[in-house]
């Protein structure tokens, strides 16, 4: 399967990745919830190409996950602002960000901290149960395919064994 083709796929997590899957991308939302907002400012922060980041900005307007928002009329000037699409990527950015911390920064003086700003405490995210509120592991979670998936991955078994086979 190439990888343009993951967008078809019933699985939540082939489809995300389809559209956020590339590191620019996630940098570029990284920056905006940072509050980056012009292209300038993205192109100075990550050292992107400015084809590149057109592309990629265009791609995430497209999407819904940003949209452009003029801050200047004479001459227009506009500046990338985060959906209600874009802002519930929240959690992966800081998961990302918790993960890295931990495992591939050193974690003595990690380079990033949280702090709530309602209480002002340092904080570490916590992905917890929506009924009980107990945090949840990985060992406490069972996923449940719905049978379209489960059909999916069957067939790409199937298929896969048969050019095996072949």
């Amino acid at each position: 399967m190439r990888w343009d083709e993951t967008i078809e796929r019933s699985c939540p997590v082939a489809r995300s990745l389809s559209l956020l899957g590339d590191r620019w991308t996630l940098l570029l939302i990284l920056e905006v919830f940072l509050g980056s907002r012009r292209f300038e400012e993205f192109e100075a922060l990550l050292g992107i190409s400015p084809h590149l980041l057109s592309r990629r900005l265009a791609r995430l307007v497209a999407d819904g996950i940003l949209r452009k928002e003029a801050y200047q009329q004479r001459p227009l000037r506009q500046h990338y602002r985060l959906t209600d699409k874009g802002r519930d990527l929240f959690p992966v950015v800081l998961g990302l960000m918790q993960w890295g911390n931990r495992w591939s920064m050193d974690a003595a003086t990690p380079p990033t901290r949280l702090r709530h700003q309602r209480c002002g405490h340092a904080v570490e995210p916590r992905t917890v149960c929506s009924a009980c509120g107990d945090v949840l592991r990985p060992r406490d979670v069972r996923v449940e395919l719905s049978g379209k998936l489960r059909a999916e991955r069957q067939a790409l078994t199937d298929s896969y064994l048969d050019r095996k086979r072949a």
